[in-house]
């Protein structure tokens, strides 16, 4: 039981320290007994002490949740993920989890990918002129000079003057960044975890940074589309939930008429980018929102909708956090036992996958952690969804925010970095649809297929569903067709 308690909290991207696990393991339902003193803090710890278990046990002596765990969901969840190979060679795979996870969740994982995002996105900032001759961030702050530095934020807060503080740390160093309140920068957004360069100068003391000058790695703004030869468009149909009785039946029939008649000889790829069926023991009292209740059945429920799909499309599908694969990222794709069930017309990936489709580089995410970015940074919302996937390729990362929503996986290599820039950028998750354009870089929200939910309506939250965002992979044009 131990080892399988350890794994279900390290897929959730929560790490005990040994006296920890001791504390917890004797509790009726260990892993909801440590979601509920995670539920109970402000901001989640790297590892959970045993310090944080006997403050949360002082104050909740029983105050254990009861949350059901599908054994079934479980299993599938632990089983091995082979993706299937493309039927046309015009794909290429160029990133994905999917056989390469070697994460056993120690704390040297995590620092082993955390040190590896530090690297790659150093290496970005390097390339710019303003941080030539950049110094490690502990000997920036003892030079009585302007001075250049990388660095991670470990933490940041706002002084009672209306200054900001800046935490900076790197693999040999850490120092202390100062954000004057007149500075152009004071109501810059910072979210601990990213990697930033500063310019800046030492006070007198020599304590800390006074920045002159925040650099993120950001798009170049000479990145561009360029035009290619091709003649083939790509479509984009996410969150599709098979299983949900929210699921949209007529738009999608109306949708699948458009593919075989007038998109027929316009589409030749259809990527779908996770949360392909609503799951099983997602959320609390989800079954009473099923229209199918066993998780195998809609997988078989989707591939018979999918095999409406023209043959001459070749179809690409990704997981989410809905489907039957590792809550935390990056997922690899569906196990053998899931991916049986599809023919040869579905390419399964994991997720995030960077892919090229005719040349063009396309970087497909479900986007989890989009919740992170719009609790964390002030001005994001769940209306619009691509500024908030421009906050991503600004930083170069898909999700730097560790201990919030997003489960993330402490792999050898930190999958979640953008270090290649993508001509297409895709999320989906939030049930909103869009088409945008980041410095050269297009950003779509790919909707969803399920009406608005009861969860949505107690937030008030009016979902985008039934849009199918279209990109023409020479031309790089975008459009919407809409089925609502």
């Amino acid at each position: 039981m131990r080892d399988r308690v350890l794994d279900e909290l390290l897929n959730e991207g929560i790490l005990l320290d040994p006296e920890a696990a001791e504390l917890v393991l004797v509790q009726a339902d260990p892993a909801a007994y440590v979601r509920s003193i995670l539920a109970s803090m402000t901001q989640h710890p790297l590892v959970l002490t045993a310090d944080h278990v006997r403050a949360y046990s002082s104050i909740h002596p029983s105050a254990i949740p009861k949350v059901q765990v599908n054994p079934v969901l479980e299993e599938l969840r632990k089983s091995p993920s082979v993706m299937a190979r493309p039927k046309s060679s015009d794909i290429e795979i160029i990133h994905d989890i999917t056989g390469n996870s070697t994460c056993e969740g120690t704390v040297n994982d995590f620092a082993r990918c955390f040190n590896d995002r530090f690297k790659k996105i150093k290496k970005i900032l390097s390339r710019r002129h303003e941080l030539a001759g950049s110094l490690p961030v502990a000997k920036a702050v003892k030079y009585d000079r302007e001075v250049r530095t990388i660095g991670m934020v470990s933490d940041w807060h706002n002084t009672k003057n209306g200054h900001k503080i800046i935490e900076l740390e790197d693999d040999e160093g850490k120092c202390t960044v100062l954000i004057h309140k007149d500075s152009e920068y004071i109501n810059e957004s910072i979210v601990n975890d990213e990697v930033i360069g500063i310019v800046g100068k030492s006070t007198s003391k020599g304590d800390l940074l006074v920045l002159k000058e925040l650099i993120r790695p950001d798009i170049p703004i000479t990145n561009v589309m360029e035009q290619s030869d091709s003649t083939s468009s790509v479509a984009f149909m996410s969150d599709v939930h098979v299983g949900s009785n929210t699921f949209l039946h007529t738009e999608w029939n109306n949708m699948m008429h458009w593919l075989k008649t007038e998109g027929k000889d316009e589409i030749q790829y259809l990527v779908l980018p996770g949360d392909v069926v609503d799951g099983i023991g997602v959320f609390p009292g989800q079954e009473e929102e099923l229209e199918i209740e066993d998780v195998f059945e809609q997988y078989r429920t989707l591939e018979e909708l999918l095999k409406e799909v023209p043959d001459s499309i070749q179809i690409l599908i990704q997981p989410g956090n809905h489907d039957a694969v590792r809550p935390a990222e990056p997922q690899p794709t569906f196990p053998k036992i899931i991916s049986e069930i599809f023919d040869s017309s579905c390419m399964l990936i994991g997720n995030p996958c960077t892919m090229k489709l005719e040349g063009r580089r396309i970087l497909t995410y479900h986007g989890r952690s989009l919740d992170d970015w719009i609790s964390s940074v002030q001005g994001l919302t769940y209306e619009n969804p691509l500024e908030t996937m421009n906050e991503m390729l600004k930083r170069r990362h898909m999700a730097p925010l560790y201990g919030g929503k997003t489960p993330l996986a402490p792999e050898k290599e930190d999958h979640l970095v953008i270090d290649e820039i993508p001509d297409i950028f895709v999320t989906g998750h939030i049930h909103g649809a869009g088409i945008g354009m980041y410095k050269g870089v297009t950003t779509i929200c790919a909707s969803t297929w399920q009406s608005q939910t009861s969860f949505q309506k107690m937030h008030n939250f009016s979902p985008d569903p039934a849009i199918l965002p279209v990109v023409h992979l020479g031309t790089g044009k975008a459009k919407i067709v809409d089925f609502s």
